[in-house]
């Protein structure tokens, strides 16, 4: 430490959820927690500690970009270190272009964003937090996760994750029940620094699933979401009455998304996402639908680009127009919820995006029409469902 060892009192004002955190000795420790519960403050409590204790140490901050960041986990960082005379002691830096606290024992704290798992492979790290962490794909957090240690035997290297339970996601599925994880559930009730007013409004909230996550910390299907009840299954089934495939094409930075649709009568569906590529040509495309088990016959529905269309019928592969039109949007998407639909553990990008596809609202009114947010294979999957069911 840079002049003296800093109590927890130091950083101002610490909680129960403070001294658990602390006091974990787990390799990820997980926050599950309504709105307003102290969570993140918390952990960057702790994180402010570690700085101060161990010399030339790196603590990274994820968020799922940086204005979210910037909102969230840095704002509560500058408020600790501007209420913590210590802090501000052994401090030699803040680079506020850079987010960076560099501290003059040589430990710094960083608050950065990746834009995929190969943004995610550059740096290593003693401590990783990942903040709002529902908003970062389990590709990115396994790419940190696995540059989080520490080569001194004296530094017990940790990952901690913080989260609203909106919906399951890679932080229920993949880590939750591990020995070496701990979840800690919260709620604004542990936060005794809350004023009344706020303690009020959150026990307020009308919406019941919003009144769950937020008020609670429960895990929901938060209002408005549109496929809540999709299924993850391991494979493909080899056993299926019909298989057809459908296209979203992506230019530029777009993926080009396919996903091939399995059908099991009376009203069961299987997916596999088989391509989240940008710009594929559509020789790209043909070989992809090969690889996948594409037979030559197999409807494949594709939104309307006459080029590309025309295009990959010269490649032998016959593309069918996808119905489209007037209230096609919402019709298609009443028309996939007749079915029970499953998707494949690998298919994580159908996975992102169900997670995310969401109606629009107008205060408290929905509209007929998705969220803006990424909805590549969503708009394939009810192209194909749409299309191939048409009339029935």
């Amino acid at each position: 430490m840079a002049d003296e060892q800093a109590p927890p009192e130091s950083l101002y004002r610490v909680t129960e959820l403070f001294r658990v955190t602390q006091e974990s000795k787990k390799r990820v420790i997980i926050h599950q927690g309504g709105t307003s519960s102290g969570k993140t403050y918390a952990i960057l409590q702790n994180l402010f500690l570690k700085a101060l204790q161990y010399e030339g140490i790196v603590i990274t901050v994820v968020g799922q970009d940086i204005p979210n960041l910037k909102k969230g986990a840095l704002r509560d960082a500058l408020k600790i270190y501007n209420q913590s005379p210590i802090l501000k002691k052994n401090c030699q830096d803040y680079n506020r272009t850079e987010r960076i606290f560099t501290f003059k024992n040589g430990s710094v704290i960083e608050f950065n964003s990746y834009a995929d798992q190969q943004d995610a492979k550059s740096g290593k790290r003693d401590f990783l937090f990942i903040n709002e962490a529902d908003g970062v794909t389990w590709e990115i957090y396994w790419q940190l996760s696995i540059r989080t240690l520490s080569s001194r035997p004296e530094i017990l290297s940790q990952i901690f994750i913080d989260y609203n339970p909106s919906v399951i996601f890679w932080a229920h599925e993949k880590l939750k029940n591990k020995e070496d994880t701990v979840i800690f559930y919260s709620d604004h009730r542990d936060n005794p620094f809350l004023d009344a007013n706020t303690h009020k409004e959150i026990e307020a909230i009308a919406d019941p699933e919003m009144w769950k996550v937020y008020a609670r910390g429960i895990t929901g299907n938060l209002r408005g979401s549109i496929y809540p009840n999709w299924q993850i299954v391991e494979e493909f089934p080899k056993n299926i009455d019909e298989v057809i495939w459908a296209i979203d094409y992506g230019y530029t930075s777009d993926p080009t998304a396919i996903v091939k649709i399995g059908i099991q009568r009376p009203r069961t569906i299987y997916l596999e996402e088989i391509s989240y590529v940008p710009g594929i040509s559509e020789h790209q495309i043909n070989e992809a639908m090969e690889a996948a088990g594409w037979i030559n016959g197999q409807p494949f529905y594709s939104e309307h680009d006459p080029e590309m269309v025309s295009s990959l019928r010269r490649l032998g592969v016959y593309v069918l127009m996808a119905k489209k039109g007037e209230g096609s949007i919402r019709n298609g998407i009443l028309k996939v919820k007749q079915f029970s639909v499953n998707y494949t553990r690998r298919s994580i990008h159908i996975h992102e995006e169900r997670m995310k596809y969401k109606w629009s609202y107008v205060g408290d009114t929905p509209t007929n029409t998705p969220d803006k947010s990424p909805d590549h294979l969503m708009d394939a999957v009810r192209y194909g469902i749409y299309t191939h069911f048409f009339g029935e």
